[in-house]
């Protein structure tokens, strides 16, 4: 069961990402998907297993307008895999008329 409180509304989430660790790289990549959505600043966080077997943590932020797809907000090299999904936080604000 749902239940909302005036003035409440729901929203799905404007951005789309993805990330893969394999071969030795990585890389992050996300898409303004709602058109109607504002401009989205974006941080991320993302736990990788260096070549050493060590757990290195890639932070980082970005912007995405409406519009663009498959941008590349995060690529390196020396990592063997993934220990999680990125986590990936966005927010945008409308200008009210």
């Amino acid at each position: 069961m749902l239940l909302l409180a005036p003035g409440v509304a729901l929203a799905g989430p404007a951005f789309s990402c993805g990330g893969f660790a394999q071969l030795g790289g990585a890389q992050l990549l996300c898409s303004h998907i709602d058109p109607d959505a504002p401009t989205q600043i974006c941080t991320y966080s993302w736990t990788l297993v260096g070549a050493n077997n060590s757990p290195n943590v890639i932070q980082g932020s970005f912007m995405l307008t409406p519009g663009q797809h498959n941008v590349t907000v995060y690529q390196g090299t020396g990592f063997a895999n993934a220990l999680a999904t990125p986590v990936v936080l966005c927010q945008g604000r409308k200008n009210e008329p």
